[in-house]
């Protein structure tokens, strides 16, 4: 079989290492991918906006199954396209996507089918949010609507800084059309964590349980990033705790759908904020977390070709899926000033070194190749992640193999996985 995967990051990397473990899978493209992707996959030049040039090259080259990894071309309706060609894809159509490109609809379609959520109001005006936040103090959260790369929600402790942060989305535009409106909502408080399912809008099999790092700095300091690194199992989801959430969050999300006339097939990922055994959804997304997917896929035991196929073809219920019962911490090297300005270009060494540590592997996130070497190529640049007996086991191996790897400006979190830890 031959596979094309969409996307250039660590998830994406993650995505092409455990599809060639397949023994279906005999070639793997992926476009754009990085220098870390083309040690295991051909990387091709289609641009991931263009869907009729990956049509063709899925027409052409008889590509099998195509499994797309970021929600921007998901949400500008890349499934929808390769449905209509009758190809086979793994992702979400444009409207079930709304759920993750669209905070409004999010918001709306967890009130309509009672998805526990924190209480919110939408704001197309500023002077009217900023009315809102005077009168309802903080903290307080500032949502932009659309896709802002992970960036687009502020926590504001403040008053002052949810004005500040209204004003940056909606009259700076620092996000673009994705400012066009706002969610105010109030700011819940707990421990948060990322639930991941497979669903072919039939079935829902829940993921192992992960937990992902916002926070640029240590103790969780800083602005929110993409990610600086991630975790698996959570302890905090119990497995009581996994079945409130099937039941309160997956199946009501993924029937609501069906009832609205959408089949929502591929990944459905709720972040969640769990106080006292009780979760309530802090968002959707419609695709696998970054980093979180590098910890999951690690501790995946089943053939993750098989389980895409019985996506497409919505046959998920004869699948078995198993996992390993060893954990999984995925320690995000960042360029410096991320997730503000950054350089690029930066060689990096020490990936053969890192590489000889045992139970570990290093995805690349944000890398290319120049002059024959390994550079950064973008703001999360290295996803370095190993299994162990338990967390703290695994977490040693992965800092040991950070301590192999550097870069001019490299920065990470030396805290990644402690609250798990420390439990």
């Amino acid at each position: 079989m031959k596979v094309l995967v969409v996307g250039s990051g660590g998830r994406e990397h993650a995505i092409v290492w455990k599809l060639s473990q397949s023994r279906h899978v005999d070639k793997i493209y992926c476009t754009p991918g990085n220098a870390g992707i083309a040690d295991i996959a051909e990387c091709i030049s289609v641009d991931t906006s263009d869907f009729k040039g990956l049509i063709d090259f899925v027409k052409y080259d008889w590509i099998d199954l195509t499994f797309v990894g970021p929600e921007e071309p998901l949400s500008r309706g890349i499934v929808d396209a390769f449905e209509k060609e009758g190809r086979k894809i793994v992702g979400p159509t444009k409207d079930a996507a709304q759920l993750e490109s669209s905070k409004v609809f999010s918001k709306d379609f967890m009130r309509r089918y009672k998805i526990p959520t924190a209480e919110y109001k939408v704001f197309s005006s500023h002077p009217q949010a900023e009315d809102y936040v005077r009168m309802k103090g903080a903290p307080i959260v500032i949502k932009a609507d659309g896709l802002a790369a992970g960036k687009g929600v502020i926590v504001a402790s403040t008053v002052d800084e949810a004005i500040k942060a209204i004003r940056l989305i909606m009259k700076d535009r620092a996000f673009g059309d994705a400012g066009d409106r706002i969610v105010v909502e109030e700011c819940l408080q707990g421990e948060e964590a990322s639930f991941m399912a497979f669903t072919d809008g039939i079935t829902i099999v829940p993921m192992v349980s992960s937990q992902d790092h916002k926070r640029v700095y240590d103790q969780d300091k800083g602005p929110n990033t993409g990610g600086m690194g991630a975790y698996s199992p959570a302890p905090v989801v119990t497995k009581e705790l996994e079945e409130l959430v099937m039941e309160k969050v997956m199946k009501p999300t993924v029937l609501g759908m069906k009832s609205e006339g959408i089949v929502f097939k591929g990944i459905l990922y709720a972040g969640l904020m769990i106080k006292d055994g009780v979760p309530n959804v802090l968002e959707f997304n419609c695709r696998l977390g970054d980093p979180e997917t590098q910890p999951v896929l690690m501790r995946l035991d089943s053939d993750f070709y098989e389980i895409c196929d019985a996506i497409a073809c919505q046959k998920l219920s004869e699948i078995n899926i198993s996992w390993k019962d060893e954990a999984a911490v995925c320690v995000v090297l960042a360029s410096g000033g991320y997730p503000g300005k950054y350089d690029k270009g930066k060689i990096i060494s020490g990936l053969d070194e890192a590489a000889k540590v045992a139970d570990s592997f290093v995805f690349h996130a944000g890398t290319s190749f120049e002059n024959g070497k390994i550079a950064t190529n973008g703001g999360r640049v290295l996803g370095v992640t190993a299994t162990g007996a338990d967390i703290a086991a695994a977490k040693a191996k992965a800092y040991e193999a950070v301590s192999k790897i550097s870069f001019e400006g490299m920065h990470y979190r030396k805290d990644i996985a402690d609250r798990a830890i420390k439990r």
